[in-house]
Parts: structure tokens; C-alpha cells; sequence
């Protein structure tokens, strides 16, 4: 992609602190940097495709919806089983974000990491339960790490608090 050109610099300074929470959130942002909103929608795709938006998403503070007891659960499963046991787990419908990631031994021997969001713990253990006798995770080591504070959420920052986009 080449550099980016003013509009872009104005579309990225405009979604940093979220979309619009309405029925049209693209025309609102194009409304804002005055451009239409099939502009606003193809320049966020060209951004994305080139790599200079890496992934546009929901933040969903949880804790204001009442989901207080979120877990982070982990496993040590063999490196030739784990991609398969992890699309099983993703399918369950409490389980919000299921990845792989690298052991970082001798302090971390896990590599499968499952986030599930729960109003209470009870809730959350048991479906952590059911995971584990469902799928093989059962017979690996596993820990799970109860949120104890809740850090701010929030998208990409594009720009230092001192830059503008303008």
C-alpha cells in the first residue's frame, strides 16, 4: 500500500475510540471527515487488506454486562493434538476466545488457552467441567486464573495523544 493520504489519516483518527452506536456507523464516521460511506467502508477494507488495520472488532466490557467471574483456563496438551482438541473446545457455546500459544518453560508448560466469561464461579467451573469430559482435556494438566481486576478496554491507537490527525 502506498503512504496514506489525508482522509485516511482522518478515517483511522475517527474509529479509534470505536464506531458510532447506531444503524448506520459508517456514515456517520463519513459524515464526520466529509466523505460518503461506501468511501468510509472501502477504505477501511483497502486498510485492512494492506495490513496497516490488523483486525477491526467488538471490546465488550463484560463485567458492566455482569459477567464477574471470568476464567482463563489453560492446558499442556502434546503439540500434535493441540490444534485439533482447540477447534473441538472453540465450538462449545461458553467458551469466548480459544487459542494456541507458545509454553515458556520451565515457569509456563501451557499452550491451549480457553477464556470463558461467567456471572459466578460455580457456573464457570462446571462448564470448565464439561469441557475437560467432553474433549480429551480432561487428561492434561490444566490451571485455571480467575480475573482479579479488569484492566481498560479499548481498539488500536493510531496516533500518540500529542499527533493530530488533522
Amino acid at each position: 500500500m502506498s503512504a496514506l493520504d489525508r482522509t485516511d489519516t482522518l478515517l483511522l483518527a475517527a474509529i479509534e475510540d470505536g464506531l458510532p452506536l447506531q444503524a448506520a456507523p459508517y456514515a456517520a464516521i463519513g459524515r464526520r471527515i466529509g466523505i460518503g460511506e461506501a468511501d468510509v467502508i472501502a477504505r477501511l477494507q483497502r486498510l485492512i487488506e494492506s495490513g496497516v488495520i490488523k483486525r477491526l472488532g467488538l471490546v465488550v466490557r463484560h463485567r458492566t454486562l455482569g459477567f464477574t467471574a471470568n476464567a482463563m483456563v489453560v492446558w499442556n496438551v502434546p503439540d500434535d493434538r493441540v490444534d485439533d482438541i482447540a477447534g473441538i473446545a472453540a465450538e462449545f457455546d461458553f467458551v469466548t476466545l480459544c487459542y494456541r500459544r507458545p509454553r515458556r518453560l520451565p515457569v509456563w508448560p501451557y499452550n491451549l488457552f480457553c477464556m470463558i466469561h461467567g456471572r459466578d464461579r460455580e457456573t464457570v467451573m462446571a462448564q470448565i467441567a464439561t469441557l475437560n469430559d467432553a474433549t480429551e482435556l480432561g487428561r492434561f494438566p490444566t490451571s485455571v486464573l480467575f480475573s482479579r481486576r479488569c484492566f481498560k478496554q479499548r481498539g488500536a491507537r493510531y496516533f500518540r495523544a500529542t499527533e493530530t490527525a488533522a
